[in-house]
């Protein structure tokens, strides 16, 4: 018989190439893993692994085991949402992932609906890069998760999980004062992004840290204008982009909820034709466990109305970012 809990391994490694990347993931010895590897092999009587350096390659038998597996942990996700599902009322330990500039304008307001419904609940909130959540839920370590995908960097899709849309938000350029030499390019609808960037191309450029989505957007929208940014500071918090924004320590792209709070007097934030769109991930098969089905409830409740960040916008500001996700 085949061990459950060696597939979901096996399935890791098949994502992530390298035991020491599967061990590191779920918190497990590279030794441990490469022993419960070997165990499944013996279960299945064939090798499942080839090993090319520091590399573990699947052989064709691996891969079609994994393709069961997936097949496997899915229905295990259904019949732990029936069960609950014959349970009283809902109890125990809820954990949901999300980002800073969602935390305090849609987790929050979501959490007190939850709990006043649901007082068995607990919900614990981790604050995790969009990048990271896939192996977080696939581990176990959260139950659902809010992730964004940039028109530039979309959500890539990821084996044992599923996304549904929750909201949508415009983006814009943050930039300071602009003290009369060069008057911007008015913002509009039909203006292109080369345009309303380009003038930028030589200022410093702030962005979020290294290897995130958000880092990734703003690079990949100065490349679509026709330039590389020029990168002085990495800062991850909005409202921290914002103030160096004021202080004139250079121009960032900032979505609406990161301004939400509306830009320090100094800082005009001008509408770009990009969006920012966030998703609700699980494991599969989890959608109707009903403890996410109840938090994925309190979370579309929680979706602000129409925001304006501030008194000092030039160009369009998209009022009703509550829009279809997929308009």
């Amino acid at each position: 018989m085949l061990d459950v809990r060696r597939l979901r391994l096996l399935r890791e490694l098949a994502l992530r190439g390298t035991i020491a990347s599967v061990a590191e993931a779920l918190a497990f010895t590279p030794s441990a893993v490469s022993q419960q590897l070997s165990v499944l092999e013996r279960e299945a009587g064939v090798p499942l692994l080839e090993r090319t350096g520091r590399r573990v390659v699947l052989t064709p038998a691996g891969r079609n085991l994994v393709r069961h597996a997936e097949a496997v942990l899915e229905r295990l996700e259904q019949a732990a949402a029936e069960l609950a599902g014959t349970r009283r009322g809902l109890a125990g330990p809820l954990r949901i992932g999300t980002f800073p500039s969602a935390t305090r304008t849609i987790v929050l307001p979501a959490l007190a609906g939850l709990t006043d419904r649901h007082p068995g609940l607990e919900p614990m909130v981790l604050e995790i890069d969009p990048a990271a959540v896939g192996g977080a839920l696939r581990a176990g370590e959260l139950d659902l998760a809010l992730v964004h995908a940039y028109d530039f960097v979309p959500v890539p899709a990821e084996p044992g999980l599923a996304a549904e849309p929750l909201y949508q938000e415009p983006m814009f350029l943050a930039s300071g004062e602009e003290g009369g030499e060069k008057p911007g390019p008015a913002a509009g609808p039909g203006v292109p992004l080369e345009v309303l960037l380009g003038r930028w191309r030589d200022s410093p450029w702030i962005t979020a840290t290294l290897g995130t989505l958000c880092h990734a957007m703003t690079v990949r929208a100065c490349q679509a204008a026709g330039f590389a940014p020029r990168i002085r500071h990495r800062v991850d918090d909005f409202a921290a982009v914002l103030d160096l924004v004021a202080a004139g320590q250079g121009v960032a792209l900032v979505p609406l909820l990161g301004a939400a709070g509306g830009p320090p007097p100094a800082v005009t934030l001008t509408g770009l034709p990009l969006r920012r769109r966030t998703l609700i991930a699980h494991r599969s098969g989890a959608a109707r466990h009903p403890a996410v089905t109840a938090a994925v409830a309190a979370l579309r409740a929680a979706v602000p109305g129409p925001v304006v960040p501030g008194p000092v916008v030039r160009g369009p500001v998209v009022r009703g970012h509550r829009d279809r996700p997929d308009a």
